[in-house]
């Protein structure tokens, strides 16, 4: 049974190849442009290829029956194409609504057999709020009601590499969207970061233009569409759900947990 995992080097394929291995997997194929730089793992075969460059897939998925796809929307439809070619069984995706509902249409249209994967916010994002509290210990931006449940990209990849592993016909055509376990405002969020990291962190609401000012240093250009994405959910609340627990058997992380592994972070330099 071989699984290709796309975005093999990325930041959620990476975790994926080892949960895999973690859950037994021994037949891992990881698509990467440069196997020579991938650092994989003793086990995993890179293979070279990438979803924007199409022509690259079809010897990748020679003889693949499950698939990892990362979200690649300019190229989707070839991919699919190409899948569907090499008669591939099984896809995980990475997915989900908003702005992702077209590229979330064409998996579900595809003929391929597919879970679908639809997390929000990743609390792996706040780090863009370290050189913040690392000087001030407070958090500005503008919209602190905003509420959202956050998921780590280890959860994320926790949840694929199971489905992958496991695959179980009850989930077959599903969109997950998948949360962590906790529903917090932008200000709770803060706050969490600093009992994870054992300091006050406080929350300050600022202007739109003070925030994208502070946001570019780590988000360049997307600073702006970042703040567009947390304004638009000022009156539209995300609910928290235990999807990846009763997923997985192990419940998600929450935000105090992830800050305190990655209290390093957020410590002054």
């Amino acid at each position: 049974m071989t699984i290709l995992v796309t975005g093999a080097t990325g930041n959620i394929g990476r975790r994926i190849v080892d949960h895999l291995i973690d859950l037994g997997a021994n037949d891992i194929r990881a698509l990467t442009t440069d196997p020579a730089k991938a650092d994989l793992p003793d086990g995993v075969t890179p293979v070279v290829g990438y979803l924007g460059k199409p022509e690259t897939l079809p010897a990748a998925l020679e003889g693949v029956e499950r698939m990892y796809l990362a979200p690649l929307p300019r190229t989707l439809s070839a991919t699919l194409e190409a899948a569907n070619a090499a008669n591939v069984q099984y896809v995980v995706a990475l997915s989900g609504s908003g702005h992702w509902q077209e590229h979330a249409d064409q998996i579900a249209a595809s003929g391929l057999v597919n879970i679908q994967l639809g997390p929000g916010e990743f609390i792996d994002n706040f780090t863009i709020w370290a050189e913040q509290i690392r000087a001030t210990r407070t958090v500005r931006e503008p919209y602190p009601t905003t509420v959202e449940a956050p998921i780590t990209m280890d959860d994320i990849a926790r949840v694929a590499a199971t489905l992958l592993a496991r695959p179980e016909q009850t989930h077959f055509g599903k969109l997950y969207p998948i949360t962590g376990p906790d529903a917090l405002t932008r200000a709770q969020i803060a706050e969490q970061i600093g009992v994870g990291i054992g300091v006050e962190v406080k929350y300050e609401q600022c202007g739109r233009e003070e925030a994208e000012k502070a946001l570019r240093p780590a988000m360049g250009e997307y600073a702006r569409w970042y703040l567009d994405q947390i304004a638009s959910g000022v009156d539209v609340p995300q609910q928290a759900n235990q999807l990846v627990e009763e997923l997985t058997g192990t419940p998600a992380q929450s935000v105090a947990q992830w800050a305190r592994q990655n209290a390093a972070q957020f410590a002054p330099t």
